[in-house]
């Protein structure tokens, strides 16, 4: 039997659907992994230190957001985290994405649609990863803030800020090019490693996320300028704003 290409902990108190996930995924050959709660989650996560987990929003025992809490305190701080819900509102997806989710799926849903998602963030972690063996790049600074790929840190006045691995990959991302416009489904491949599929809310959360913990004022940007009806671009310094205002 051939090895895993990763292994996957899917979280569902449905029974079909973690057979349906599991179906699969493991036809692409993943190792799946199901857990029916949120305590039983916790503790397959704890053991088998999963490359991914697809997590349900409504778990019997645990509420689902608290489960992605619980999972970046705890030893996968940074695994790629997929949300499933039945809710498809904005303010779910903002929550969800805004607690620790790297990405947000609505039941129902593609199963290949699905899988391509999975095969894409384990892609990108595992480029990430060597990227960040092999990085020999030095600081980037921008004023009061600081980026270390080497490290995987970002500092503001010298404390190291708590962004997410897609937040500090969509930072740097941005950061390696300042001034340049990108547009909103560029940057979703760049960071996703897959086609937008017509959501921009995904984005557009990480971007808001990455103001609060980057900008001094999160209202009044000085980095993370938004070009209307375009997309984003990273500005080195406050004149730069104003100008392009």
């Amino acid at each position: 039997m051939s090895k895993p290409i990763g292994t996957v902990l899917v979280v569902d108190d449905e029974r079909e659907i973690t057979e349906l996930i599991g179906l699969f995924l493991t036809k692409e050959g993943f190792a799946v992994h199901a857990a029916e709660g949120g305590e039983d989650a916790l503790r397959i996560a704890e053991a088998l230190s999963p490359d991914l987990v697809i997590l349900d929003v409504s778990l019997g025992d645990m509420d689902g957001i608290e489960v992605c809490k619980r999972l970046r305190e705890g030893g996968c701080a940074d695994v790629p985290i997929l949300f499933l819900s039945c809710k498809s509102e904005d303010a779910d997806i903002v929550l969800g994405l805004s607690e620790g989710g790297d990405d947000y799926i609505t039941k129902p849903f593609s199963p290949r649609q699905l899988v391509a998602r999975v095969q894409a963030h384990i892609r990108r972690r595992r480029q990430r990863e060597r990227s960040q063996a092999e990085e020999q790049q030095g600081l980037m600074a921008f004023g009061s803030l600081e980026i270390d790929p080497g490290r995987f840190e970002v500092r503001r006045d010298g404390e190291t800020l708590p962004l997410s691995a897609k937040e500090f990959e969509l930072l740097c991302v941005l950061a390696r090019q300042p001034n340049r416009i990108f547009a909103m489904n560029e940057l979703y491949r760049l960071v996703w490693h897959t086609d937008s599929m017509g959501d921009t809310r995904t984005l557009m959360v990480h971007i808001s996320n990455l103001r609060k913990k980057i900008e001094p004022d999160p209202s009044n940007p000085v980095y993370i300028h938004t070009v209307r009806g375009f997309g984003y671009r990273f500005l080195t310094d406050c004149q730069s704003l104003q100008d392009a205002r």
